[in-house]
């Protein structure tokens, strides 16, 4: 998808987590291709990660690769301290890592519950902290986009942690985006449905039994007979940190084809 040609997102400065693949990587892909000043892309795969951030930095945009585990609050902090020694301060956060492991109310573990937890609400809370504190001290406005999911409207059976941790980050998007308004920082969420992503297909083989060709058959179940583009989403995100989307703030974007309540 061709970005709008005006380099809307040249002030930005931001860190997109989950950023060596998948919506993260698409996300930030986007922002480099509009001009970002600089980014910083986290995730646990020390190869991918630098390999994307080598590809995001050939656009003209400096970008740097930081290995993190958003289910380790030390990570988390780590993380912005990095970003702001690298390029100053950040202005911009999304907040795309995430797990879904299945499991349902009756089979879910501690463990399970603690490691959506730590890693869906508890991660994107302490990097949200990090740089909205920051920002606050220097007096300087931001935004930030948290990936959150259509799940948190109720989700399936067999996602009962998974939906109540995207819940948790829903409410967070909303009480950060009312509490730092006055100071120009602005945070909104997207509610994505099914995407295309290559997470998702490791989740659809090792949970569902799912072998080649899955993609095509639940994308005919589906009202417009396909899954999701993480390269259309990404440009919703990147519009929402934009200045374009101005005074847009607390918004849960459901980004879906099926119609919540029809």
């Amino acid at each position: 998808m061709t970005p709008p040609s005006c380099s809307r997102n040249a002030k930005l400065t931001a860190i997109v987590t989950g950023g060596t693949q998948g919506v993260g990587l698409a996300i930030a892909r986007r922002l480099a291709m509009e001009g970002a000043a600089a980014l910083v892309i986290s995730g646990r795969d020390v190869a991918r990660g630098e390999a994307a951030a080598k590809s995001l930095a050939e656009t003209g945009t400096p970008c740097r690769f930081v290995r993190a585990d958003m289910s380790d609050a030390g990570d988390c902090a780590r993380l912005v301290e990095t970003a702001s020694a690298a390029f100053g301060p950040v202005n911009g956060l999304v907040n795309a890592a995430g797990t879904a492991e299945r499991s349902g109310l009756l089979d879910t573990t501690l463990g399970d519950w603690d490691l959506h937890f730590n890693t869906n609400a508890r991660g994107p809370f302490l990097l949200m902290q990090g740089v909205v504190a920051r920002l606050v001290e220097a007096k300087l406005p931001g935004s930030i986009v948290n990936i959150v999911s259509v799940a948190a409207h109720c989700g399936g059976p067999q996602v009962t942690p998974y939906s109540a941790s995207k819940a948790a980050l829903a409410n967070l998007t909303r009480n950060v985006a009312n509490a730092f308004a006055g100071q120009g920082i602005r945070c909104n969420g997207i509610m994505a449905g099914w995407m295309e992503t290559p997470g998702d297909d490791d989740i659809q083989r090792r949970f569902h039994g799912r072998g080649d060709g899955w993609r095509q058959a639940i994308a005919s179940s589906l009202p417009m007979g396909r899954l999701a583009d993480p390269d259309e989403l990404a440009g919703l995100a990147a519009y929402m940190l934009s200045p374009e989307s101005g005074v847009m703030t607390g918004a849960l974007v459901d980004y879906d084809q099926n119609v919540l309540g029809a």
